[in-house]
């Protein structure tokens, strides 16, 4: 004999899909879910992680920031005392400049001549005098070419003066020169 199940079956099979096919999706819902909260996690933990060492990296840059300054005051520092020492050098050695100035000055000055002013600004010397003729002004330029604290001569002013005191001509001159030592006019 045949067997006819006259059971609903399909319709009993459709909810079982349908049942299934629910939990199922309940399922990836969930899986989903928690997988967004799982990277949403990471994440956070990624980006905190980063935040800290982009504070580390501030707080070191702060640091170096400060180490920097120090430095360029330490520089300044030694700026001022390698300036110091240099006037204090210079100083040490133009200290018998004068002596030798005026030795020079005594040597180079001719018979017939005579200084009234000498007048020193920094390297440059002006000198004020009299002289009998302009060939003692030539004799006396001549003179502080070949000495050694004194050279480049250049005569500014040559004029002829009569004075009472002096009968006869004389003249006015005035001389700009260079002072400087052997020693600085070697090494240059």
């Amino acid at each position: 004999m045949a067997r006819i199940n006259l059971l609903p079956w399909r319709e009993n099979l459709r909810q079982q899909r349908q049942k299934n096919f629910l939990v199922g999706l309940g399922v990836a819902v969930l899986v989903a879910a928690l997988l967004v909260l799982a990277g949403n996690h990471i994440m956070n933990q990624m980006i905190s992680g980063q935040e800290n060492r982009n504070q580390y990296l501030r707080g070191e840059i702060r640091k170096l920031e400060r180490d920097i300054q120090r430095i360029e005051q330490l520089e300044q520092v030694r700026d001022n005392l390698i300036a110091r020492k240099n006037v204090i050098e210079r100083l040490q050695r133009n200290r018998s400049m004068m002596v030798h100035l005026f030795n020079q000055l005594a040597q180079t000055v001719p018979e017939g001549l005579t200084l009234s002013t000498v007048r020193q600004s920094g390297e440059q010397l002006t000198i004020v005098g009299t002289s009998e003729s302009e060939t003692r002004v030539s004799d006396y330029m001549r003179n502080i070419e070949r000495a050694q604290w004194l050279h480049s001569p250049r005569l500014r002013i040559v004029e002829r003066t009569r004075t009472e005191d002096r009968p006869g001509q004389s003249f006015r001159f005035e001389l700009v020169v260079q002072v400087r030592s052997p020693e600085d006019q070697e090494e240059s």
